[in-house]
């Protein structure tokens, strides 16, 4: 039979001498008295039976009416004056039992020690720490919030091993994301980001949910959060409204974070990649044939097909241009000597290959800094997808210049002569290896 549980497994010390017995709930206290009342079973058989004390059961035989257990009241301690207090304190001062003696010392005549005061909030602390970890999870309507963070990872390239920081942009609602590789994590590649994730979604929600990082915003003299002027002016440009995490309760942004955490555990392992326009490139392949076809573990639903629901509810930025910055973008330099900005790509001095450079875009043109010196400069490229390549960046100018710096003056013959003996091909030379061998 069924129990009243919240009787059944109460333990009950020192009732009826010295032994423990366990309280019976109302229906178990009901069948001990018709086993015997009906079946004429012995105490002892009915003990057997129901896996109880024979002292439980005489005493559940001599009540006339079924009795719910009462705990007897507490005995008076030191801390008995002061619970209500600790209880309603220990929150504020985030469960420091220091804290809270000290003020018991000082404001309400404690005399007790600390460990006392320990043992108390101990319970308490432990109970709040559940509490944090049952927290039910904050869904979102379509088109409500996006929630947004960087992760970063070492990577492996040909060149070296690189540190490689993702911007992820996660959909409240759907879960879809869009994940992006960059050299830093500065204001500049924050808001290049946003852009190419406006682009990839054809739009974004109402509002953005971010961490604290100083790129965005920061705190004045009286502790009050102060947006960045850059940041804002973006925000309030492509009509979203910025919001920010409570403070030190970063897993209010769980969505994104675990957006993070599958690029690194999903994306990265097992993976080569020749340079960071290669990581780019199988991350946007990634992104739409794994992310976005998976069955999400919390909505069971592929993000691309639960987005067809959100897109409508998004605001449209389609034929948008894009927020004019004039700041440093950073970008590495490509295998190629190619930097990429805007869905183009700028030679630079190929020895600058691996490294980062700083992008600076002034109206119509594009000039390229390495450790704060002019490297290169560009017209900014019309279109997507175009190559811009200038002949001195590549290895071949500097073979030019040296064969002019160093070689001797020589007839028009000579040089002719010279000009013929760099271009043959050598083929050439093992035919006439195979032509004298015997």
């Amino acid at each position: 039979m069924l129990e009243d549980t919240a009787d059944s497994l109460t333990i009950a010390s020192g009732v009826q001498g010295t032994s423990e017995e366990r309280m019976v709930g109302q229906e178990r206290w009901e069948e001990i008295r018709r086993l015997q009342r009906e079946d004429h079973w012995s105490i002892s058989q009915i003990a057997r039976e129901l896996d109880l004390d024979r002292k439980t059961v005489r005493r559940c035989l001599r009540q006339s009416t079924w009795q719910p257990y009462r705990r007897e009241a507490p005995a008076e301690t030191l801390m008995t004056a002061h619970a209500q207090y600790l209880r309603e304190r220990a929150p504020a001062v985030q469960y420091s039992a220091r804290i809270l003696y000290q003020e018991l010392r000082r404001e309400r005549a404690y005399a007790g020690s600390y460990e006392t005061v320990k043992r108390f909030v101990a319970p308490l602390r432990e109970l709040q720490a559940q509490a944090e970890l049952t927290q039910t999870r904050f869904e979102t309507a379509p088109g409500q919030q996006s929630q947004i963070d960087w992760g970063e990872s070492q990577v492996s390239f040909r060149s070296a091993r690189r540190k490689v920081h993702f911007f992820v942009l996660t959909l409240g609602f759907s879960r879809r994301a869009f994940y992006s590789a960059a050299a830093d994590e500065r204001l500049a590649q924050l808001l290049d980001a946003h852009e190419r994730a406006f682009e990839h979604f054809g739009g974004h929600t109402h509002e953005h949910l971010y961490d604290r990082p100083r790129t965005i915003c920061y705190p004045n003299r009286e502790g009050r959060v102060v947006w960045n002027p850059t940041f804002k002016a973006f925000a309030d440009y492509w009509g979203f409204e910025p919001r920010l995490c409570r403070a030190y309760r970063a897993q209010t942004k769980g969505k994104v974070e675990s957006g993070v955490k599958y690029v690194k555990r999903n994306f990265l392992p097992g993976r080569t990649f020749i340079d960071i326009e290669d990581l780019s490139e199988q991350l946007t392949e990634w992104n739409a044939t794994i992310a976005d076809q998976r069955v999400h573990g919390t909505t069971h639903e592929l993000p691309i097909a639960r987005f067809e629901r959100e897109r409508t509810a998004m605001l449209p930025t389609r034929g948008q241009p894009g927020f004019a910055l004039a700041a440093h973008h950073s970008r590495i330099v490509a295998s190629d000597y190619l930097v990429s900005f805007g869905a183009n790509r700028y030679s630079v001095p190929f020895h600058l290959i691996g490294q980062t450079v700083q992008v600076h875009r002034s109206g119509e043109q594009l000039s390229f800094f390495h450790r704060g010196k002019l490297v290169a400069s560009h017209a900014l490229a019309p279109g997507k997808y175009q190559l811009q390549i200038q002949p001195e960046h590549g290895p071949g100018a500097i073979a030019r210049n040296a064969r002019k710096r160093y070689a001797p003056p020589s007839s028009a013959a000579h040089s002719s002569l010279l000009e013929q003996v760099e271009i043959r091909d050598l083929s050439l030379y093992e035919q006439l290896t195979q032509a004298v061998q015997p």
